[in-house]
């Protein structure tokens, strides 16, 4: 039998720092058991300039839940011509820490503070995004326009 897992200060230390020593900026750390599991339960360190495309999930199966445990991170949804529809901060003392968000809604996130961590849970099994599920009018990771796409958004997040 497995011991309980504790999220603690220390867990969410390690996984900050290993998104702080990944190029990317950012690290999952999962509690399923592998990409075929029914269901995904994770948590997803990530720091400011770590760049993460607007993307959705068509699969009705396949609604994100995300609560911040540390930090604060900005969430943003688009509409099909890829306008900010909505932004919300969410942070684990702030007027909300958490969003359920319906598949088919295109939407990113981006860490405002260093140090962020968010629990993630959706419906296994992992699959990469299709083609429609990415959002055409926004830059891939890695992109050169990626650095000022995100800058854009971090604008949006003046008033939050």
């Amino acid at each position: 039998m497995k011991a309980p897992l504790l999220i603690d200060r220390t867990l969410l230390d390690a996984v900050t720092r290993e998104a702080r020593e990944n190029p990317r900026q950012r690290k999952n750390r999962n509690f399923h058991q592998g990409d075929a599991a029914v269901a995904h339960r994770l948590l997803n360190a990530i720091e400011p300039g770590s760049y993460l495309a607007p993307h959705r999930h068509l699969d009705a199966n396949k609604d994100e839940t995300i609560v911040v445990l540390r930090g604060r991170l900005a969430v943003f949804f688009f509409d099909d011509d890829g306008n900010v529809r909505q932004t919300v901060a969410l942070s684990p003392l702030g007027a909300v820490c958490g969003v359920n968000i319906p598949h088919g809604e295109y939407h990113t996130v981006l860490a405002l503070d260093p140090g962020t961590v968010m629990l993630e849970a959706k419906a296994g099994p992992y699959r990469p995004l299709a083609e429609a599920e990415r959002a055409h009018w926004a830059p891939a990771e890695g992109e050169a326009e990626a650095l000022a796409y995100a800058q854009m958004l971090i604008a949006h997040c003046e008033s939050l």
